[in-house]
């Protein structure tokens, strides 16, 4: 793995920062529904990272998971596979971003999940009910960092879909976190195959 790059729009390439799902559901704080260990610290580094790149990309746009009615992806008996215990239901506290995450520097929120499962910021539309993909290339944006919550769910599905649907990705690996340790690396290691994956991951 490569260092973490300082700024985003080298060599002329206009990216954009990929911010995926650092709710309160997913931070470890009291009351979160499926906790990740360094969550609510990450957060805070990411909103650090933006300020300190406020000219470096060209946008910067936020996913949350965002459910009202998802079916068979909620389950009072999960298996942590395909079913999960409710979480981020729309206009909840856990569905919040959390609070140390600075929400004013995104361009637009993508809200997935409503009435399915998802995982990938792609399957997200925003205020407008246009989707990730069609947003970006609207602005002419074919690259994008990637980080948040967590390594081995979400921000895996969004660099495959975004690799897959043709933009040149990278992830940020020190501004990730993780479920677990054995599935984060072998989510790192499949991004990798396809994508720039910068950084080393927390420890």
């Amino acid at each position: 793995m490569n260092e973490r790059p300082g700024f985003g729009n080298e060599g002329g390439t206009a990216r954009a920062l990929v911010v995926v799902d650092v709710q309160n559901d997913f931070c470890d704080v009291p009351g979160a529904a499926l906790p990740v260990g360094g969550g609510a610290v990450l957060a805070g580094r990411i909103s650090d990272y933006v300020r300190a790149c406020t000219d470096c990309y060209a946008a910067v746009v936020a996913t949350r998971d965002w459910h009202i009615d998802p079916g068979d992806h909620f389950s009072d008996e999960p298996d942590y596979a395909g079913t999960w215990p409710p979480h981020c239901r729309a206009g909840s506290t856990g569905a919040a971003f959390h609070p140390d995450l600075d929400t004013a520097a995104f361009d637009q929120i993508f809200s997935k999940g409503q009435y399915s499962a998802s995982y990938t910021g792609f399957d997200g539309v925003g205020s407008d009910d246009t989707t990730l993909e069609d947003w970006l290339h609207s602005r002419d944006l074919r690259a994008v960092d990637v980080v948040g919550i967590a390594t081995d769910y979400c921000v895996r599905a969004t660099v495959l879909d975004a690799t897959r649907l043709g933009f040149a990705t990278r992830v940020l690996a020190d501004l990730c976190a993780g479920v677990a340790p054995d599935t984060t690396r072998a989510a790192l290691a499949e991004m990798a195959g396809v994508a720039e994956v910068v950084g080393l991951p927390p420890h």
